[in-house]
Order: C-alpha cells, then structure tokens, then sequence
C-alpha cells in the first residue's frame, strides 16, 4: 500500500505556497482537513495524506476536498472563495462520496477511473461549480494513485499538461477532454513510466514541467 508521508515525490520540485490564515476564515470549520501545515507550504505528500485518511474514514470528503482545492489554487487570490462554492454545493459531502466511490478501492481499474471521471460531470449526481476536469482530475489523482503497483494511474490533466503533451498521448484539446482523452494520456503516462523505471506521477510532473 502507499505511503507518502514525510517522502519527497521524485519529480515534485518545490511546495505550493497557501494563505492558511486566509483559508481557513473563508471555508467552513468542519471542511478544513487536520494535519495540514501551518507553514503554508503544502507538498503532495501533505494532500495524499488527508485522501488516505479519506480512504481510512478518518476524513470527510469535504475535508478531502479542502485539501485537494488549497494545493490546487495555492497562493491565487480567488482560490478560498471558489472553493467555497464547491463545497457549498454539497454540503453533506454526498456528491463528492459518489463520484470517489470507485477509486477509493485498493486498486481502482480503468473502468473505475473512467466512472469516476464521468461522474464528476454529471450534473444530477456529482458534478460540482468551479470543478472542472482541472480540479477533480487533481481530486482522482490523489485518492485514486497507487505508488508502487505500475500500471495505468488516475493523473492530473489540466491547462497546463494538456498543452505540454505530445500528440501520441491523445489528448485534442486544451480542455472540456473526454473520459477517453483522459484514459488515452493515462496510458500513454503509463508506457512512459515503464520505459524510464519511474513512477505514472513522474511523467506528469516533467511534462508540467516543461520535460
């Protein structure tokens, strides 16, 4: 099983800068995730560890969420106040259990991760304001990736990415991409792990990274 606790991720360059004073007076009490620094520097390592409390029941979805939306947005002014409406929109965290039912199993396929993708757009059952496939496929990535285990990963696909992947991973557009365009660069990030003995979220890293 993962663990990421206290370990640098190869690829993962520096910590996200967040307001934590300023977060925390614009989101509700119960939403804001315990464990997170108070320094204001966030790594990944801090987000998995609030998704595998998630997993372990210790956190609520909202909390998740809040953990997720801060390493998100980081240090961008209009970050606590959209994320706001995310979570004001489920308020009971219900949607958000829905869409990372499927991923939240030890080892969630492709079809899981396809499900997952659609149901974050889904308007009747999941889909969220201000959370776009930029955001919830940051939501997949830290719930659903299982270090160690190889194989096709949920990974972040936004702006970013999107226009720094080659043709071969498939992904058309810079965004509004398909549960497909998703899986195609998923595959694709998995063939690149493979050949270089790394991890999925290495890839995803150097390529946002301009490698």
């Amino acid at each position: 099983m993962q663990t990421t606790k206290g370990v640098d991720l190869p690829g993962e360059r520096a910590p996200v800068a967040v307001n934590i004073d300023r977060w925390r007076a614009g989101l509700p009490p119960e939403a804001w995730p315990e464990g997170l620094p108070a320094t204001g520097e966030l790594w990944r390592r801090d987000v998995f560890a609030v998704a595998d409390a998630y997993r372990a029941g210790a956190a609520s979805p909202r909390q998740l969420l809040t953990a997720v939306l801060a390493w998100a947005y980081g240090p961008i002014g209009y970050g606590p106040w959209r994320a706001a409406r995310s979570l004001d929109a489920d308020p009971g965290g219900e949607r958000l259990a829905y869409a990372l039912e499927d991923v939240s199993t030890p080892a969630p396929d492709e079809d899981a991760l396809s499900t997952a993708y659609r149901r974050f757009r889904d308007p009747d059952h999941a889909r969220l304001p201000w959370l776009g496939p930029g955001l919830f496929t940051k939501v997949l990535y830290f719930v659903g990736y299982r270090r160690g285990m190889g194989g096709v990963q949920p990974l972040i696909l936004d702006r970013v990415v999107a226009g720094l992947l080659p043709a071969e991973a498939g992904v058309g557009r810079r965004n509004g991409w398909s549960s497909e365009e998703w899986l195609s660069y998923l595959r694709w990030a998995a063939g690149q792990a493979q050949v270089r003995a790394v991890e999925a979220d290495e890839v995803e890293m150097t390529v946002a990274g301009g490698g």
